[in-house]
């Protein structure tokens, strides 16, 4: 791989194992990680568990159809996203978890359409049913903290975990990509509720943390196709032999 395509490749890579987004979240809120998952109630888990899969199911076909990339006239798509998500997460975050419950499949289908237009930056095809599946395993791709085993929750053993379920992209094994997804995006979910249950000024608690999320997952999607996009340029083996040597480059500065 010619040298810009590897730095194209090394910031994909640190994006995609280093970024925290529950770091993120703790830090703007104040409060450690654990603490936050503390303020949350009990029967939290279930109905977030719930609403994610509905949120995921209902947000991939609004926003692929709504053409991801497509913004107002004299607005950026990206400066439209950051507004629309602002608004709905401070209009969620006002009501408490109820409110951000409903307001849940909004703020997703917003991220799904970012994801979707950094696809299409990327030279996919946002209307090709693969695409949307490309879009959805970004939701999956946490970023880590360098205490993480790569093993377990690296970006490639991440895809290959998700590529079980898409063998064909067959109608019938979409519930079952979307509950792996949703298994994955809960968490953060749930860290974005006990982030916004912080003590700090009420809706605006909920703009700032769909903000952090808008930036996060676009930071992810932006790397992720771009490892799709040096996989074809250059074949998928070579990227991921290149990927691999850039990780164990980067462990072994970090000691």
């Amino acid at each position: 791989m010619p040298a810009e395509a590897e730095a194209q490749l090394a910031e994909a890579r640190r994006v995609l194992e280093e970024s925290s987004l529950a770091a993120r979240l703790a830090g703007m809120a104040g409060t450690p990680i654990e603490a936050l998952r503390r303020r949350l109630p009990g029967v939290a888990q279930g109905m977030v568990d719930s609403a994610v899969k509905t949120a995921l199911a209902k947000a991939l076909s609004a926003a692929m159809r709504s053409e991801p990339a497509r913004s107002l006239p004299g607005v950026s798509s990206d400066w439209l996203h950051r507004g629309l998500a602002a608004a709905s997460g401070a209009a969620g975050g006002a009501f408490g978890l109820a409110g951000t419950l409903v307001e849940l499949p909004v703020s997703t289908t917003l991220l799904l359409r970012q994801i979707g237009a950094e696809a299409a930056a990327a030279g996919e095809d946002p209307t090709r049913p693969e695409t949307g599946a490309e879009c959805l395993k970004v939701f999956a791709l946490s970023g880590n903290t360098p205490a993480d085993d790569a093993t377990e929750t690296g970006y490639f053993a991440t895809r290959l975990a998700l590529a079980q379920f898409l063998p064909t992209m067959g109608a019938n094994l979409l519930p079952g990509f979307i509950a792996a997804i949703a298994a994955r995006f809960t968490g953060p979910v749930l860290l974005k509720l006990g982030a916004q249950a912080a003590p700090v000024i009420g809706a605006a608690a909920g703009a700032a943390v769909n903000l952090a999320f808008l930036e996060h997952f676009r930071s992810l999607a932006r790397a992720h196709f771009c490892v799709r996009r040096l996989e074809r340029d250059y074949g998928a083996d070579a990227v991921r032999a290149a990927y691999e040597v850039l990780d164990a480059r980067a462990r072994h500065q970090r000691g």
